[in-house]
């Protein structure tokens, strides 16, 4: 088994202009200590924002795109590690340009894939999603494909291995409910719920990346790490939001559940739980193909399977309201002056706007 040490490396991160780009290269550069970081994205304007932010001379930005396969083979000279977070992820975008979202998410990763083997990486980790298991909407398909297309790599033997890490809800990320649910409040003083009775998992994003990093180091390839997180109702998180930012008039408008939208999420589905084992902080999923020298490795550590028949964010146990409180107050959501890049963008709409905005994303039907 080859040793994962990224001090002293060159490491690739597709897609690292993102919440979770940025904070990877800030545990990177405060524990790993690698040569070089390379910033791999589309956005121009997100990539000076985030030279700005960091002024660190062990990060260089390439401008390019993963459907772009020359750039990306140019781009990985000499890398060691990448860490695969590019990807057309918002599920209506993805449901009205299917065909982008193909191009991006399932082509774009082979690209990776080929050109990280053309130049000898050491170690491909792509990050999934739980919306990649028993997928409901197009987004999923195309993580799902993807995480087949990455174990399917190390059937090369060569030296580039591969492997997936599959993780849920992240608090404050891009698309999270809990910014949406506050500007609710403090703008229209209501909140929309979908259906009352639907869960999710939540883990903040600094305990995601030390999954992702510790994940990265103990993979030897063709696993699929799977996070252990925390479960919640997401009515009890509306009712804790509302009781320490709303009123006595703050209303809650059940809508109806969204096109491509789950009750609840899975991370193991009924099919993978067979052959999923408790590695302590996660679980890790053998590949259904064969890959000998993956299967021979864990067999040798003599691990237990896991319990669930399938790993979900309703069978879980769920956090009490106390728990989400304290939560919400350790990150800071409590606070009135609290600033995401989320709530950047929805603090700088007009409250017709930011209605507006709610309505084309599903979340309010008025």
């Amino acid at each position: 088994m080859k040793k994962t040490n990224l001090k002293n490396s060159i490491i690739l991160i597709t897609g690292g202009t993102g919440s979770w780009g940025k904070e990877l290269v800030k545990q990177l550069l405060e524990k790993e200590h690698p040569k070089e970081i390379r910033i791999y994205s589309r956005g121009e304007q997100e990539q000076v924002k985030m030279k700005r932010e960091f002024q660190n001379k062990t990060l260089s930005f390439y401008i390019g795109n993963i459907r772009d396969k020359n750039r990306l083979m140019l781009a990985l000279i000499n890398t060691d590690y990448v860490f695969h977070l590019a990807a057309l992820k918002h599920v209506p975008v993805c449901e009205e340009n299917p065909w982008e979202a193909v191009k991006t998410n399932i082509i774009g990763t082979q690209n990776l894939i080929e050109c990280s083997l053309e130049n000898n990486v050491k170690k491909v980790i792509y990050i999934s999603t739980d919306k990649a298991v028993d997928p409901l909407n197009l987004y999923g398909v195309t993580k799902a494909a993807s995480e087949k297309l990455i174990i399917a790599a190390n059937l090369k033997r060569v030296m580039t291995d591969f492997v997936c890490i599959r993780g849920g809800n992240v608090t404050g990320t891009k698309g999270s409910v809990i910014p949406l649910f506050k500007e609710q409040i403090q703008r229209l003083n209501e909140i929309t719920l979908t259906d009352k009775t639907m869960t999710r998992f939540f883990m903040n994003l600094n305990d995601a990346i030390k999954l992702v990093l510790k994940a990265a180091k103990d993979s030897i390839g063709g696993e699929i790490f799977v996070m252990k997180t925390s479960a919640l109702k997401i009515i009890d998180l509306a009712d804790i939001m509302i009781k320490k930012l709303g009123n006595k008039n703050t209303k809650i408008n059940t809508i109806g559940i969204r096109p491509g939208e789950k009750l609840f999420e899975i991370l193991i589905s009924k099919y993978e739980a067979e052959r999923t084992y408790n590695m302590g902080k996660y679980f890790i999923i053998l590949p259904q193909i064969k890959l000998e020298k993956t299967h021979k490795y864990y067999k040798k550590k003599k691990l237990s399977k896991i319990t669930y028949e399938e790993y979900n964010s309703n069978n879980v146990p769920q956090l009490k309201k106390q728990k989400i409180e304290m939560f919400l107050k350790s990150e800071g959501w409590l606070k009135n002056n609290m600033q995401t890049d989320a709530l950047k963008y929805l603090k700088s709409l007009d409250k017709k706007n930011l209605r507006q905005f709610f309505k084309s994303e599903g979340w309010t039907n008025k």
